[in-house]
């Protein structure tokens, strides 16, 4: 698994215009490939008017899904500078969408490369992107007397508390980077006088 990749902080849309064709880069978060064809859909249903509606997206955090299409501009002048600007800044779990409306003067293959690859990059700039860092889950169960405690040292170290969950005991699922488990053990450990347990689950991605 990746250490860490970036995507959208947040669904938008960035307009620009290059000599008269006016480009809307519509960017939004996709955590599988369905919702990606279904962002591109809607983004379609909303601009059938327009010359192009170009789309490219990244799935998984090795970027083992990729996609791109002109939707009929010239073969490789839109869809894949469109991807190659995801690649380049990182960008995973995401799906973008440039709708051109063409201003009656020709780009040229370079000016459409630059227009579309460049709508990507500017869209990325003004929306803003998040860090994902992979880490592991982990459980620690602990009496309802130290619970307390405990979670209010979490929150102050800033641990990101997952769950809670109250039953005999407690038990406060988080989320640990790889190289910080021995010395969390240790902590959780003295913390409770050895009475927590903590065990360890599979990996995930959290914000950083």
């Amino acid at each position: 698994m990746q250490d860490e990749y970036r995507t959208v902080a947040r669904p938008g849309v960035h307009e620009t215009e290059v000599n008269r064709s006016r480009f809307l880069c519509a960017l939004a978060p996709a955590a599988t490939e369905q919702e990606a064809q279904d962002f591109i859909a809607r983004i379609r249903r909303e601009h059938t008017d327009a010359s192009h509606n170009c789309f490219a997206y990244v799935i998984g955090a090795d970027a083992a899904i990729q996609k791109a299409s002109d939707d009929g501009e010239p073969g490789g002048t839109a869809g894949v500078p469109m991807l190659q600007m995801l690649l380049r800044r990182d960008m995973r779990y995401v799906a973008a969408v440039v709708t051109r409306y063409y201003g009656g003067v020709k780009l040229g293959a370079g000016g459409l490369i630059r227009a579309y690859g460049g709508s990507v990059g500017e869209a990325l700039d003004t929306l803003g992107t998040l860090t994902r860092r992979r880490f592991r889950l982990a459980t620690l169960t602990v009496d309802h007397q130290r619970a307390g405690k405990i979670q209010n040292d979490l929150h102050a170290t800033g641990r990101a508390v997952r769950d809670v969950r109250y039953g005999e005991a407690v038990t406060i699922e988080i989320g640990l980077p790889d190289a910080e488990v021995d010395a969390f053990r240790g902590w959780l450990a003295d913390a409770t006088a050895g009475t927590a347990e903590l065990e360890l689950g599979g990996e995930a991605y959290g914000d950083a």
